[in-house]
């Protein structure tokens, strides 16, 4: 009779045990995709000249971050010539605007100078 008991305990057990570790493991599997998801939606643009200081500013709703000739802000929904135009209203003219899927060309970086 002790066996009939422990036996459907130890069942029971061993599920609960199996489902925790799959939803462990789900768990972190989503967080860190969404995580490095995020680190590459962002835009970077040198401007052609340095700032004076590292400078933060808010464009498009999202917060700037330029060092020396170097700027980023995550990407905001915006059309990405929108947001080039901002920020080179925002810190002055930009020279290269890089985006997840690539570098503006010369044109584009003329129509986002042109813009501001």
């Amino acid at each position: 009779m002790l066996t009939a008991t422990a036996n459907p305990l130890s069942r029971t057990l061993l599920a609960a045990g199996l489902a925790l570790v799959g939803t462990v493991t789900s768990f972190a599997a989503t967080t860190n995709t969404a995580h490095a998801q995020s680190a590459a939606r962002v835009y970077t643009a040198t401007l052609a000249t340095a700032v004076e200081a590292p400078a933060r500013k808010v464009v498009n709703g999202v917060q700037w971050s330029c060092t020396g000739t170097e700027c980023t802000g995550r990407v905001d929904g915006a059309a990405p010539i929108n947001t080039c135009a901002r920020v080179a209203k925002a810190f002055g003219q930009v020279t290269k605007f890089a985006t997840p899927k690539g570098e503006f060309d010369a044109d584009k970086l003329a129509r986002c100078n042109a813009a501001a």
